[in-house]
């Protein structure tokens, strides 16, 4: 993800192989790199671009596809949003949702434009939307619970994330979430946010997550640090060696 924003952006996946200059040329053939790019449609190339960080040529070569693809402009909408541009990003989403209004990743991504904007209601708004469609998306679901928490809804929040990490244990690790989020939220809100993360890594299990996060948020200065040991989904890290230690151990503010 884009540093300083919250995106769930799509990995560009299946890039055929490439040759040093980024083009897919058969070894047995005659053809120039030039010639083969030529060869390639619009979305091929564009995601060639994508996956080299070029996002201006990967515009350009969305954008030289059909206009009536709501696939198309919700990755012209997704370089867009790699560079920071989200005004123009903003566009394309609704793009893509106006041509496919089931287009629940075009519809998550323009939730993404509305938290970036802080506008944490309407980003609610579009992550439901999604989840409504592909409710089996763990990304979706970990973005609503991020939405919920800029809200100070943390009952929702927690809700959502447990969900998030049902589908998909390692959600917030290959996403990256915590560190995007954690440069959006104040001090204050920075411990919080790792606590309910640690309640929400215990209730799945996770023990050691758990516990890291809990470091995590004692070092970020919350304040509750009785709630570790009493509220109720933190009881089966009582008796382990590890979390001992951190209880007892002088916590050093950052």
């Amino acid at each position: 993800m884009v540093s300083a924003i919250l995106v769930t952006v799509l990995a560009f996946q299946n890039v055929p192989p490439k040759t040093a200059n980024g083009l897919r040329v058969a070894s047995n053939d005659k053809t120039t790199p030039e010639t083969t790019a030529k060869s390639l449609s619009p979305e091929m190339r564009g995601d060639i671009y994508m996956a080299r960080k070029m996002y201006r040529e990967a515009i350009e070569a969305y954008q030289s596809g059909a206009k009536d693809s709501a696939v198309l402009a919700n990755k012209t909408g997704i370089a867009y949003h790699q560079l920071l541009d989200f005004a123009s990003a903003k566009k394309f989403y609704e793009r893509a949702a106006k041509l496919n209004p089931k287009y629940s990743e075009a519809i998550n991504n323009l939730g993404t434009i509305y938290y970036t904007e802080k506008s944490y209601r309407r980003a609610v708004n579009q992550y439901k939307k999604a989840i409504a469609i592909q409710p089996d998306s763990a990304s979706f679901w970990s973005n609503l619970g991020v939405a919920y928490f800029q809200r100070k809804n943390y009952e929702e929040a927690d809700k959502a994330n447990q969900k998030a990490l049902e589908l998909d244990p390692a959600v917030f690790q290959h996403r990256g979430t915590g560190g995007v989020v954690i440069q959006q939220l104040s001090v204050e809100d920075r411990a919080r946010w790792h606590y309910w993360m640690a309640k929400a890594y215990a209730k799945a299990g996770q023990n050691d997550l758990a516990i890291q996060t809990i470091r995590q948020a004692l070092e970020e200065g919350f304040k509750e640090r009785d709630k570790f040991t009493k509220e109720p989904e933190f009881a089966a890290l009582q008796t382990l060696d590890d979390f001992k230690k951190l209880m007892a151990a002088e916590q050093k503010v950052l």
